[in-house]
C-alpha cells in the first residue's frame, strides 16, 4: 500500500459534508474494488490489502466502521479483531466480517470476538450498502443517547456541587478550580504513563466530572459550623471530618438505587479518600500509601493547595509560592511523592487555574 494515495483520497473528500469513514480490509483486489464501487458515493472509503496496512493508517485516521476479511495472510481477521478490541482507542469501532465462510462455528466465534455482523462473499451491492447504513445509524443513535445522558448526568452533578458550594460562603469557585487541578494531574499522569495499573481502565472525563462531588458530604454539616468565623472547637472539627464518610455514604446510597456505575465509583474514591494521608495519619480510614485509591491521593494535593491559597474564616490566604513549599515539604508524609513531583512540575499551571476562577 502507498499511504500517500489514501491520504490524497482523504483530502479529495474534505469538501464533502461529514461523510462517515469506512475501511475495507481484504487481500483480494477484486473484492476491494467491488466494495469501493458500491460505497464510495456514500462514504469516505479506504481500501487496504492487509491488516498491517490498516494499523498503519489508523495512526492518522479513525474510521466509523471496518469491513474486515477473515482469511488473510500474515494476520487473519480474528487476530486483527482481537488487537482492535484490546485497544482503548479502537475498541469502539464496529467491525463487520467479509467472508466466504458461512458456517455457524465461524459466525459464533466472530460474534464472541466482537464483530457486529457478517457479510458473505461474493456480496450483493445493495445488501452491503444497507448493512453498513444500518450499523452506522445504530452507532449514531447510541452516540446521541449517550451524549444526552452524559449532559443530564453532568447537569445533576453541577447542581449538587453548587448546592454544597453555595452553603459554604468561604469556598467560592472551589469546584471549578478543583476540576482544573484534577484535569492537569490526569493529563500529566497519562503523558508520563504513571501508575498504569491504576489508570488502565479509568475514563478521565468521568474522573473530572466525578471530582466535583468530593465535598458532597458537607450537606450534613450545619451552616453554623460550616460558616463559623472563629476558630473551630475540637468537637466542631470532628463534625467537619465526618463529611468524608458521610459523603461516601450518600454515594453508596445512590449506587444501591442506580447500580454500581463507573461514575459513582469514581465519585466514591474522591469523596471518601481525599483526606487520607500517605503516612496513614489521615481520615476517615487511616489508609497508608497506595492503599489509598489514586483519585483520593490526587484530590488530597489539589484540595490542600486550594485551601492554602484561598482565604478561610480561620486564616488568611497563603501565597502561591508558600503553598508550593508546604506541599513539597509534605511529600512522603501527607502526599504521594510521585504526585508531588507532578504538582511541582505543573505548579505554574495550578496558579493560572487559581486566578482564572477566583
Amino acid at each position: 500500500m502507498v499511504v500517500s494515495i489514501f491520504l490524497l483520497k482523504f483530502a479529495d473528500n474534505r469538501g464533502k459534508k461529514k461523510l462517515k469513514i469506512v475501511f475495507i480490509v481484504d487481500d483480494n483486489n477484486v473484492n476491494l474494488a467491488a466494495a469501493d464501487d458500491v460505497l464510495s458515493g456514500y462514504y469516505r472509503v479506504f481500501t487496504l490489502p492487509s491488516a498491517s496496512d490498516m494499523f498503519d493508517l489508523l495512526h492518522d485516521i479513525k474510521p466509523d466502521l471496518i469491513l474486515l476479511d477473515i482469511l488473510m495472510p500474515e494476520m487473519n481477521g480474528f487476530e486483527t479483531l482481537k488487537v482492535l478490541k484490546s485497544s482503548s482507542e479502537y475498541a469502539d469501532i464496529p467491525v463487520i466480517f467479509l467472508t466466504s465462510r458461512n458456517d455457524s462455528v465461524t459466525e459464533s466465534l466472530g460474534f464472541e470476538k466482537g464483530a457486529v455482523d457478517f457479510i458473505t462473499k461474493p456480496f450483493s451491492g445493495p445488501v452491503l450498502l444497507n448493512r453498513i447504513k444500518t450499523h452506522l445509524n445504530i452507532e449514531d443513535i447510541i452516540y446521541e443517547r449517550t451524549s444526552s445522558l452524559k449532559k443530564l448526568k453532568n447537569g445533576i452533578v453541577s447542581v449538587l456541587a453548587g448546592i454544597v458550594e453555595n452553603r459554604d460562603k468561604w469556598t467560592g469557585g472551589h469546584i471549578e478550580r478543583m476540576s482544573g487541578y484534577i484535569s492537569l494531574f490526569l493529563e500529566s499522569i497519562r503523558a508520563d504513563e504513571l501508575y498504569k495499573d491504576e489508570t488502565e481502565n479509568m475514563d478521565y472525563e468521568t474522573l473530572i466530572s466525578a471530582s466535583r462531588l468530593h465535598d458532597i458530604g458537607k450537606i450534613v454539616v450545619t451552616d453554623a459550623i460550616l460558616n463559623k468565623r472563629d476558630n473551630l472547637t475540637i468537637e466542631e472539627i470532628e463534625v467537619i471530618k465526618t463529611h468524608a464518610s458521610e459523603g461516601e455514604r450518600i454515594i453508596e446510597e445512590i449506587t444501591h438505587t442506580a447500580g454500581d456505575e463507573a461514575f459513582l465509583q469514581c465519585s466514591r474514591y474522591f469523596v471518601g479518600y481525599h483526606h487520607e494521608r500517605w503516612d496513614g495519619s489521615g481520615y476517615p480510614y487511616g489508609l497508608k500509601g497506595k492503599d489509598i485509591p489514586l483519585p483520593g491521593r490526587i484530590m488530597a494535593i489539589a484540595d490542600v493547595y486550594d485551601a492554602l491559597v484561598t482565604e478561610r474564616p480561620y486564616k488568611l490566604a497563603f501565597s502561591h509560592n508558600e503553598a508550593v513549599e508546604i506541599i513539597s515539604n509534605s511529600s512522603g508524609v501527607h502526599f504521594d511523592p510521585c504526585l508531588v513531583k507532578i504538582f511541582l512540575k505543573l505548579e505554574k499551571e495550578f496558579e493560572k487555574v487559581l486566578h482564572e476562577h477566583m
